[in-house]
C-alpha cells in the first residue's frame, strides 16, 4: 500500500472540507475541482490497500495490521486512536471513496450555479471522510466518532436547500415553503437516527466495562475477538437478560442508520436534499454504516457463541446458547420484514426518488437478512459473503439509479413520475444507464444484482433444508423471494413511467419551450462507468470471495465453514458457477429456479402494465390497498400523530392551562397583590414632615415596647 494509506484515505477528504471555504475565496473553480481531486486521492490511497490484503502482507500471522496512537492516557486504561487494515475495512473504504468520487464528478454538472456550493463541497467531503473514518477505525469509540460525523453531515445535506421559498404541500405537514419542508426532513433524519445512536452508545459503554474482567477495558475489535470473558460475564447478569439488552441496544444503532423497521421513516424524507446527496447517502455512505457495523461485530459474536458451544458445559454455556440465537433471529427477521414492507410501499410511490428510497431500505433489509442467516447457520459463512457482496452490488447500481434519476430531474424539473414519460428518445444514454441499474436491482442475469441476490437465496435455502432451522429458514426464504418479485415489478413500473409510454403534459410543455436533451458529459460519464460496473462486478465474485476468506479460518473460527473451497482462480470460477446453477441433489439449483420464478412473477405484470401498456394500471390507484401502500402502511402517519401532533397539542395545552392559565396567572395575582399593598401603604406617605416625624416616633416606641415586653408576651401565649 502507499505510505500512510489507512490514514490518508479519510484524512485527505477532511482536509479538503476544511480548505473548501479558503479555496472558495480564491476562486470558485479551484474550490470545485479541489474537492473532486481530494476525494480522488482518497480513492487512490484506499485502493492501494487491496494489494496488501490480497498478498497477505497486512496479515500478521494471527491478526490484521493495526496502526494506533495513544489518545487519552487514563489510569487503568488508555484510549487509542487507530486504524485497522483488514478485508472488511478496506472493502468499505474503497466503496465509500470510489462511488463517492463518481458522485463528486457528477456534482460538477448537477450543482453548477448553486449559490451555496462552498457549503455543499464542505459537507460532501466531510461526509466521505467521516464514512471512511468509521470503517477504517480499529475500535468502537473511533467508529462511533465517524458514525456521528456522518449523522451530522446527513442532517446538513438533507436540509441543504433550506431557503427555497416556493410553496409545496405535504401529506403530513400541509402547505409550507419548500425550504421549511427540507429543514424538517433534515431534522427528522437527525432525530430518528439519534434514537439508534443513543442505544448504540449505551451498548458500547457496557461492552467496554465488561472487558475489564479479561484485562484492561478496551474498545478494540481484535481484542474483543481474542478473549470472550466479557461475553460470559454479560451472560451471567440477570440470567442473560443484560446480554440480550446490550445486543439489542447495539443493533438499534444499525437499525437507525440503515433505516430498518421500526426506524425506517427518515429515509424517504432524505430525498429532500440534492440528488447527489441522496446518491451518497444511499449508495456509498450513511445507510451502509449500519450494515458495516453488524458485519464487523457479527463474526465476533458468532465466534464467541461457537467457542462457548464447544466449551465446557455450565450455566454460562446454557445461557449463551439460549439467548444469542434470539438476537441472531431478530437480525434476520427485522431484515426480511423491512425488505418486504418497503418493497410494497415502492409499488405505490409517485416520486421517482422515493421509489429509489424505498428500494434502498428494502435492499438493506436483504443485507441484514443475509447477516442474520449467517449467524443462525452457525457453521456456514455463505450468508456473510452474500450480505457483503450485495452491499457492494447495491452501492454500484443504486448510485447509478440515483444519478440517472438526477439527470432526469435535471431535465424535466419534477420529481413526480407521472410528470415524465416518453423520455427514452430524448435521453438515450441516461435511459440505457438507468435500465442497467434497474435490471441489476431487479436481479436479472448477468447483472451484479442477480449474483448477489442468488447468494442470499442460497443461504436461506441452506437454512431451510437444515432440520434444526427448517421452519424459520423456509419463512425467510419465502419473504426474500416475494420481496424479489415485488422489486422487479416496481423496477419495471419506474422505468415504464419515466421512459416509456406517451409524454406527459409536463414533458410536452417543456418540449415546446426548448428541445429536451441528454445531460452534459460531466454527468453521463459517471453513469456510463457505473453501468459498465453493474455488468463487470458480478463476474469478480471469486476474487472478492478469496479477498474476504483468505485468512478467515485463522482470524475467526475453524468452526465456520466456507461454501466454496479456496483454490486457484480457474477452479474457483468452476466451483462458483457450479454452485450457482446446479446442486448435488438436483440438475438445476433450486435457488436458481426460485430466481427465475421471482423474475417471472414480478416481470410479467410489470412488463404488460408499464412497458408494453397492454394492461390498464390506472384502476389500481383508486382502491383501498393502493391507498394503504401509498400512505406507507399508515405507520409514518401514526408516528406523526403520536409523537408530533399529539406532542404539539399537549405542549399547547400545557402552555394554555398550566403555564399561561396557572403559573402566569398566579404570578400576576401575586404582583397585583403587592401592588395593592404598596398603594395602601403609600397613603401613609403624605409628604408632610411633621406627620412623618410622628410616625417615626410611634415606630421607635413600638420597637422599645417590643424589646422590653416581647419575652413576657411570648411566655404568656406560649407557656
Amino acid at each position: 500500500m502507499l505510505a500512510y494509506a489507512p490514514w490518508l484515505c479519510w484524512v485527505l477528504p477532511v482536509i479538503g472540507a476544511l480548505l473548501a471555504p479558503l479555496f472558495g475565496k480564491i476562486h470558485p473553480k479551484l474550490r470545485d475541482y479541489a474537492a473532486v481531486i481530494m476525494v480522488l486521492l482518497g480513492v487512490i490511497f484506499a485502493f492501494s490497500m487491496i494489494v496488501d490484503i490480497w498478498n497477505g502482507t497486512a496479515f500478521l500471522g494471527t491478526q490484521w495490521l493495526e496502526d494506533s496512537y495513544l489518545w487519552l492516557p487514563i489510569p487503568g486504561f488508555s484510549l487509542e486512536f487507530g486504524v485497522l487494515v483488514d478485508p472488511l475495512s478496506v472493502f468499505m473504504a474503497c466503496i465509500a471513496t470510489g462511488v463517492g468520487f463518481l458522485i463528486m464528478v457528477f456534482s460538477l454538472g448537477y450543482m453548477k450555479g448553486d449559490d451555496s456550493l462552498t457549503r455543499y463541497w464542505f459537507f460532501m467531503q466531510f461526509f466521505i471522510g467521516g464514512m471512511v473514518l468509521l470503517v477504517m477505525a480499529n475500535n468502537l469509540l473511533m467508529t462511533f466518532i465517524g458514525w456521528e460525523i456522518v449523522g451530522l453531515c446527513s442532517y446538513a445535506l438533507i436540509g441543504f436547500w433550506y431557503n427555497k421559498k416556493n410553496t409545496i404541500k405535504d401529506d403530513q405537514l400541509g402547505e409550507l415553503s419548500e425550504g421549511a419542508y427540507n429543514s424538517h426532513c433534515g431534522m427528522k433524519a437527525f432525530i430518528v437516527t439519534r434514537i439508534g445512536d443513543v442505544g448504540l452508545l449505551i451498548s458500547i459503554i457496557f461492552i467496554f466495562f465488561f472487558t475489564s474482567a479479561a484485562g484492561a477495558p478496551t474498545f478494540n475489535y481484535q481484542t474483543l475477538l481474542t478473549d470472550f470473558t466479557w461475553l460470559g460475564n454479560l451472560a451471567l447478569v440477570l440470567n442473560g437478560g443484560l446480554m440480550l439488552l446490550v445486543l439489542f441496544l447495539f443493533f438499534l444503532g444499525p437499525i437507525g442508520k440503515s433505516a430498518q423497521f421500526p426506524l425506517q421513516i427518515w429515509l424517504p424524507e432524505a430525498m429532500a436534499g440534492p440528488t447527489t446527496v441522496s446518491a451518497l447517502i444511499h449508495a456509498a455512505a450513511m445507510v451502509k454504516a449500519g450494515v458495516y457495523l453488524v458485519a464487523r461485530m457479527m463474526p465476533i459474536l458468532l465466534t464467541g457463541f461457537l467457542e462457548f458451544a464447544h466449551g465446557a458445559a455450565g450455566p454460562t454455556q446454557t445461557i449463551i446458547l439460549t439467548v444469542m440465537p434470539n438476537f441472531f433471529l431478530a437480525v434476520a427477521v427485522i431484515g426480511a420484514f423491512t425488505a418486504f414492507m418497503t418493497a410494497t410501499m415502492a409499488i405505490a410511490a409517485r416520486e421517482l426518488k422515493k421509489v429509489l428510497a424505498f428500494s434502498t431500505i428494502s435492499q438493506l433489509g436483504y443485507m441484514f437478512l443475509g447477516l442474520g442467516i449467517f449467524a443462525l447457520g452457525a457453521s456456514d459463512a455463505e450468508g456473510f459473503i452474500a450480505a457483503t457482496f450485495h452491499l457492494s452490488a447495491h452501492a454500484v447500481f443504486k448510485a447509478l439509479l440515483f444519478l440517472s434519476a438526477g439527470a432526469v430531474l435535471h431535465t424535466v424539473h419534477s420529481k413526480d413520475m407521472f410528470d415524465m414519460g416518453g423520455l427514452r428518445k430524448a435521453m438515450p444514454i441516461t435511459y440505457i444507464c438507468m435500465l442497467a441499474g434497474a435490471l441489476s436491482l431487479g436481479g436479472v442475469p448477468p447483472f451484479v444484482g442477480f449474483w448477489s441476490k442468488e447468494l442470499i437465496f442460497a443461504s436461506a435455502w441452506h437454512l431451510a433444508t437444515t432440520a434444526a432451522t427448517s421452519l424459520i429458514g423456509t419463512i425467510l426464504l419465502a419473504a426474500a423471494a416475494i420481496t424479489g418479485a415485488l422489486t422487479f415489478f416496481y423496477t419495471l413500473r419506474m422505468i415504464g413511467l419515466v421512459f416509456h409510454g406517451p409524454q406527459s403534459r409536463n414533458v410536452q410543455d417543456l418540449e415546446r419551450k426548448h428541445k429536451l436533451h441528454e445531460a452534459p458529459k460531466v454527468m453521463w460519464i459517471p453513469l456510463g462507468i457505473l453501468a459498465v460496473a453493474t455488468l463487470v462486478l458480478g463476474f469478480l465474485y471469486p476474487f472478492i470471495y478469496m479477498y474476504f476468506f483468505g485468512q478467515w479460518g485463522t482470524v475467526y473460527s475453524s468452526y465456520i465453514h466456507l461454501p466454496i473451497h479456496l483454490a486457484s482462480l480457474p477452479t474457483m470460477y468452476v466451483e462458483w458457477l457450479t454452485h450457482t446453477f446446479t446442486s448435488a441433489t438436483y440438475i438445476i439449483s433450486p435457488t436458481f429456479l426460485i430466481t427465475i420464478g421471482v423474475l417471472l412473477l414480478g416481470g410479467i405484470p410489470g412488463y404488460f402494465f408499464y412497458i408494453r401498456r397492454s394492461w390498464d394500471a390506472s384502476r389500481f390507484g383508486k382502491n383501498a390497498l393502493h391507498r394503504f401502500l401509498y400512505n406507507r402502511w399508515y405507520y409514518n402517519r401514526a408516528l406523526y400523530f403520536i409523537f408530533v401532533r399529539t406532542g404539539i397539542e399537549f405542549s399547547e395545552g400545557m402552555y394554555k392551562h398550566v403555564e399561561a392559565g396557572g403559573i402566569d396567572r398566579f404570578n400576576y395575582a401575586v404582583a397585583e397583590g403587592f401592588q395593592d399593598l404598596s398603594k395602601a401603604f403609600r397613603k401613609l406617605q403624605t409628604g408632610v414632615h411633621s406627620w412623618n416625624m410622628i410616625l417615626l416616633l410611634i415606630g421607635a416606641l413600638a420597637l422599645i415596647l417590643l424589646l422590653l415586653f416581647g419575652g413576657t408576651f411570648l411566655a404568656f401565649f406560649f407557656p
